[in-house]
């Protein structure tokens, strides 16, 4: 609204006062309920309090039917807004806009909802309901009681945009964001959506303007080889990799025809740049208007419609007040003490890949939510299972602690982002707000936006962006391996990224990921407020998301592996939980914890998930794994509960389990009486075989914690022949495969039956094991 008032072109489109929230809210009869749940379930203002009363509230939303008169408002402005762009159900944009009533200093930015690409009239009016309901979120519930605010005083505006179809993206700062020049703009463009922009998978053609003069006295013009463009046919938005010339067209023109014929319209080629003279003078002028409006350096939001001729094809999506500045003395004293590029923190390169972003150092969780937007760099001391949805958001990870198996990398490369862990001090040097670009390969992080060198002349297909390559041309790609190639995998929604590799199936699901992401909830509490099927529901939604997309490939569920201090973060998790346990990593966890009186109940709920998955699903490539498992004993106990709730083994129904005591390695002939196969975590056995742990920074550096010591390579070797005389799978899970290939080596050479590594190392991994099985062929041969 203030865009507008300013003067500057904003996406067309039209405003549901917050008049239509209010007669909506009393109509329904939604506002005398929202004050009876708020005064029924909010007693002491705890958080899971808060989540209760959110999920009431907002449920009553949805369920709700939008009045008569109210529906038929909203839909008459769509028609008018298609009629006024030409364009019958256009796509749009549904947004927030948050207020209070005499409060003009409460910010409610980033806590209600946006949707996009939202098409035709029913869907519109639903939508609208949704974005009302997310003012009652458990976390805009608990910032007004912060702030003493009322809740009937909240209100909600929405806002109905038509969705930019952009040809170019990218912000804008009429502040230079590193050296903190005030006489300076700086404009950083790339083909299509802003999205890869922000999240740093492009590196940004840059422009830098004289504010005076208008003049561009730095041009950058980088090469973008990816875009992100929507599809008229397919109606989604998609990834293209961009050719450098008409002639690389011809694969576009066959599998996207719509994209095709916007490139070749547009010029948008890697090598090309994303703005003309005129388009970023104009943004430019852009940019000093909505700074003189708001009286302050701005960060701002913009992209090229392509639907719309020059010069009205710029339009401003969204403005806010640069936030990080320092004084302009220090910054140019920090720009002349360090030039873009300089290593400025070193680590363990932790996942590969490269990634410019904002800064963002966030010691706790708490600090991380407030903080953390899509594409920032996530600098912390360390992480646990906690920290998943704001690592999803990142472009790129640095931590203080922690070495390859550490949290932070395990989960990096299973994200596809890159990461550095063990610096020492990241959290010391690095500060909010700077422009940094993270290495994962080779553990720095440099000042400034850092294009790889290089990078124009290989063709590489990242995989945190997904695999374009269709599936069957990939079965005939890589080679057949007598060995088994499967795949690590923590948050179902990545299945979708990698789906299409060439992996033989998942050998290592955790579902701490889900338990963390999706559900939030200890079990036993959702157990005692009598909700243990949402537990169940979530669960088995997040198994089957898999196990459907692989069908009918295998999935090999681990059951949950938290540990003490991590289960006690979960939402109710502080009453069922120890305290004080000195030592979680070998403390109470694994099957100890199934079989514990008091979380037996929980343990219940994970097998009543995987019987709902293979029985009502149909999904009987999914089977399970017991992690850390100690004595025969224990797994005999855990074993009987699981056939008390239906689950046996049989032909299509495998049960394994972890092997990462030394216990077990020691017993092995025993326990391979009891399952069907055996996977070895890596990084648990060689801690506890060596005596090492294995988040220490130091001792990582000082060369303690190796998958290659003697000692490790003996219990590998002891284990793989008891499997072999038993008759049972043998499997390895660690991170130690898809870091040393000389290990991967010795595996195949002693027999393994299967490899599960992550999912940056599938294609390179089944080439290795390829090429170390036919060596031994040959040199069988050859009699050696």
């Amino acid at each position: 609204m203030k865009l507008s008032k300013a003067g500057v072109p904003v996406p067309p489109g039209f405003v549901l006062t917050s008049e239509a929230y209010r007669l909506f809210v009393e109509e329904t009869g939604i506002a005398s309920y929202i004050k009876y749940v708020l005064e029924e379930v909010i007693q002491t203002g705890s958080p899971n309090e808060y989540e209760k009363a959110a999920e009431l509230i907002r449920s009553k939303f949805i369920r709700s039917a939008m009045p008569h008169h109210l529906h038929e408002v909203i839909v008459q402005a769509y028609r008018q807004l298609a009629k006024k762009i030409g364009v019958e159900n256009p796509r749009v944009a549904v947004r927030s806009s948050a207020t209070v009533e005499d409060l003009p200093e409460a910010s409610f930015a980033g806590q209600q909802d946006t949707y996009l690409n939202i098409v035709g009239e029913e869907d519109l009016v639903e939508y609208v309901k949704r974005v009302w309901a997310s003012l009652w979120t458990a976390r805009a519930l608990s910032y007004r009681d912060s702030l003493n605010i009322e809740h009937e005083s909240a209100l909600m505006a929405v806002i109905v945009q038509k969705m930019v179809n952009a040809r170019s993206a990218g912000v804008m700062f009429t502040v230079h964001p590193v050296t903190g020049e005030r006489d300076k703009i700086v404009i950083e463009s790339a083909w299509g959506l802003g999205e890869y922009v922000v999240a740093g998978k492009v590196t940004p053609d840059q422009f830098i303007v004289d504010k005076k003069t208008l003049e561009i006295v730095e041009r950058r013009i980088r090469r973008k080889d990816k875009a992100l463009l929507y599809d008229e046919d397919l109606k989604s938005n998609v990834e293209v990799t961009l050719p450098d010339d008409p002639s690389g067209l011809d694969d576009i023109k066959k599998s996207n025809p719509a994209i095709a014929r916007y490139i070749e319209k547009f010029s948008m080629y890697a090598e090309e740049p994303s703005l003309s003279d005129d388009e970023v003078k104009a943004l430019a002028m852009l940019g000093l208007k909505i700074e003189e409006y708001f009286g302050k350096p701005m960060d701002i939001e913009w992209a090229a419609d392509m639907d719309l001729n020059p010069p009205n094809n710029i339009l401003i999506l969204q403005a806010r007040p640069v936030t990080t500045l320092r004084e302009e003395s220090a910054t140019q004293e920090a720009a002349e003490a360090l030039e873009v590029g300089k290593v400025i923190v070193k680590g363990i390169p932790a996942s590969p890949g490269v990634a410019s972003g904002r800064v963002k150092v966030a010691l706790t969780v708490e600090e991380a939510e407030k903080k953390m937007q899509r594409g920032d760099i996530l600098v912390t001391r360390m992480t646990d299972p906690d920290w998943v949805p704001y690592m999803k958001l990142a472009s790129a990870i640095v931590t203080d602690e922690g070495g390859l198996t550490a949290h932070a990398a395990i989960v990096a490369r299973e994200l596809g982002i890159p990461a550095v862990v063990g610096t020492g001090n990241a959290t010391k040097v690095l500060k909010d707000g700077m422009i940094v670009t993270v290495d994962g390969s080779k553990g720095v992080v440099m000042l400034g936006r850092v294009e790889e060198k290089g990078k124009e002349k290989e063709e590489v297909v990242p995989v945190s962006v997904g695999v374009t390559i269709p599936r069957e041309e990939l079965i005939n790609l890589y080679p057949v391996t007598a060995t088994k190639i499967y795949m690590n995998l923590g948050h179902p929604d990545e299945i979708d990224k990698y789906k299409h590799l060439p992996f033989d199936g998942i050998g290592l699901m955790r579902i701490e990921f889900i338990i963390s992401s999706w559900i939030g909830y200890h079990p036993l509490y959702l157990i005692e407020q009598g909700r243990g099927v949402f537990f169940v529901d979530k669960l088995a939604e997040g198994i089957a998301k898999v196990a459907s997309a692989i069908y009918p490939r295998p999935v090999v569920v681990r059951f949950s592996d938290f540990k003490t201090n991590e289960y006690r973060r979960l939402r109710g998790g502080e009453k069922y939980e120890p305290p004080d346990e000195r030592n979680p990593m070998i403390g109470w966890r694994g099957v100890s914890r199934y079989i514990h009186p008091v979380y037996e109940p929980a343990f219940r709920l994970e097998l009543r998930a995987i019987k709902k998955v293979r029985e009502e699903w149909g999904l009987k490539n999914v089977w399970v794994m017991f992690p850390f498992v100690r004595t025969t004993w224990e797994l005999k106990r855990a074993l009987k509960i699981m056939e008390e709730e239906g689950l046996e083994r049989g032909r299509d129904f495998k049960v394994w389990m972890m092997v990462e005591v030394p216990s077990t390695v020691l017993l092995a002939d025993d326990f391979a009486k009891l399952v069907d196969g055996f996977s070895i975590g890596s990084n648990d056995l060689t801690q506890l075989v060596l005596g090492v742990d294995r988040d220490s920074g130091l001792l990582y550096k000082m060369g303690y914690f190796d998958e290659r010591d003697p000692a490790v390579l003996k219990a590998l070797e002891i284990l793989i022949d008891a499997a072999k005389r038993n008759g049972i799978t043998v499997s390895i899970c660690g991170q130690a495969p898809s870091v040393y290939p000389e290990l991967v080596e010795f595996l195949v050479r002693k027999g393994i039956d299967s490899i599960s590594v992550n999912p940056d190392a599938v294609v390179r991994v089944r080439r290795l094991v390829a090429s170390v099985e036919k060596k031994i062929l040959l040199e069988r041969l050859q009699g050696k």
